[in-house]
């Protein structure tokens, strides 16, 4: 990669430059929440002024300091330089949802690609008022200290984060059956409801891992590479490397991540799939010939 090490701490410096921007918005509207525009952009899927505000905000700080970047943002799509090596993954507010109902639990979410890897994270909790960064091969950070995942190795003792699926069309039995192998090895299960903040829990060490179903580039991006840096593991379900563009993901420090993606990847599916047939009544064939 040709990006060094002064031009990545530019760039954490830059996104979060704009996620406490965009955080002040934030703020100021969560003080009014009475006042705020909500859209409804699908079933259960939201997006309200605030969102829309804060990524103005982003995106503006983002173009102003990288004109030739790419940027691609929740709600605005993709503008910029399609052409560019880089590309900024914007998340005004991961959490709409809780923030519209006033539920401490959402962020600012900005992570930068190269060629399609993730090389910045940043996650700015904005009730919290927590900055988790990384850059690639920097390691991960929370206000500005050294941030490693938790060295538990029991899952019994494991807590685990994961979303439900919340879209139409989603695998929801699949899920379940995922949900109840966790919930019977481990030490309980949480979901608070923003993405971003769980990957950027499960970095510091406050959850020993963490699963979900059909996220999106802006819910994972930083928060991926911020595990990555912390010394934690990330896939799809299927274990592989296709984590950013499938939205299904495993991620946990590493005697745990070996221990969940068994419980909830396409693996433990199959094998679901296999049980059923072995349950099925094997029918007789008939020696009778049609009419």
């Amino acid at each position: 990669m040709s990006t060094n090490t002064s031009q990545l701490h530019a760039f954490v410096a830059t996104a979060t430059k704009a996620a406490r921007l965009a955080a002040r918005e934030i703020l100021r509207a969560a003080e009014n929440r009475d006042m705020l525009e909500i859209t409804d952009k699908a079933v259960n899927d939201f997006v309200t002024s605030a969102d829309k505000a804060a990524e103005e905000i982003i995106i503006r700080e983002l173009s102003t300091a990288y004109p030739r970047h790419a940027i691609l943002s929740e709600e605005a799509g993709r503008t910029g330089d399609n052409s560019s090596d880089y590309l900024w993954i914007i998340d005004p507010i991961d959490g709409t949802t809780n923030f519209i109902h006033g539920l401490p639990q959402y962020c600012v979410s900005i992570g930068l690609t190269f060629r399609g890897e993730p090389i910045v994270g940043v996650i700015y909790d904005v009730a919290k008022n927590e900055l988790f960064t990384a850059a690639r091969g920097q390691g991960a950070k929370l206000d500005g200290r050294r941030i490693r995942v938790t060295e538990n190795d029991e899952m019994r003792r494991a807590l685990i984060g994961t979303g439900f699926p919340f879209r139409r069309g989603c695998d929801i039995e699949s899920y379940l059956k995922g949900f109840a192998r966790v919930a019977e090895r481990s030490a309980g299960i949480r979901r608070p409801g923003s993405a971003a903040l769980d990957l950027a829990w499960v970095a510091c060490g406050r959850y020993d891992g963490f699963w979900e179903f059909n996220l999106k580039p802006w819910d994972i991006c930083a928060g991926g590479l911020i595990v990555l840096e912390a010394g934690g593991l990330i896939t799809d379900l299927k274990g592989g490397e296709k984590w950013l563009e499938t939205g299904c993901i495993c991620a946990g420090a590493p005697k745990i991540f070996a221990q969940l993606l068994p419980l909830v990847g396409e693996v433990a599916h199959h094998e679901d799939a296999d049980d059923a047939k072995k349950a099925e009544p094997r029918r007789k064939l008939s020696t009778k010939k049609n009419a």
